[in-house]
């Protein structure tokens, strides 16, 4: 399990004109099984993406986000090893 932290480095202003490309680039990996959750940060200063795998591939991944490309976003990976959850999201600890 990975949770990926982005930090925007540039004003919000320019996030909008690259949100509808990073949106479907969420949907990419959803659809994959890499993502598992994702969401604003609050202030909206990036966002959080919760993700599983290796971390090659999901570095891999990362690199094709559009606000990597473009320069929006500092990601940033933290590996975890989730060992306990509430009721419903035992999947989380595979």
């Amino acid at each position: 399990m990975f949770i990926v932290s982005l930090r925007y480095v540039v004003p919000i202003e320019d996030v909008e004109p690259h949100m509808e490309g990073h949106m479907a680039w969420l949907e990419k990996y959803y659809a994959s099984g890499t993502f598992i959750a994702s969401g604003r940060k609050v202030p909206r200063t990036g966002g959080v993406i919760l993700a599983r795998g290796d971390r090659e591939a999901l570095e891999a991944c990362l690199s094709e986000d559009p606000f990597a490309v473009h320069g929006i976003a500092e990601v940033e990976i933290t590996e975890c090893a989730i060992s306990r959850t509430m009721e419903g999201l035992g999947a989380l600890k595979e």
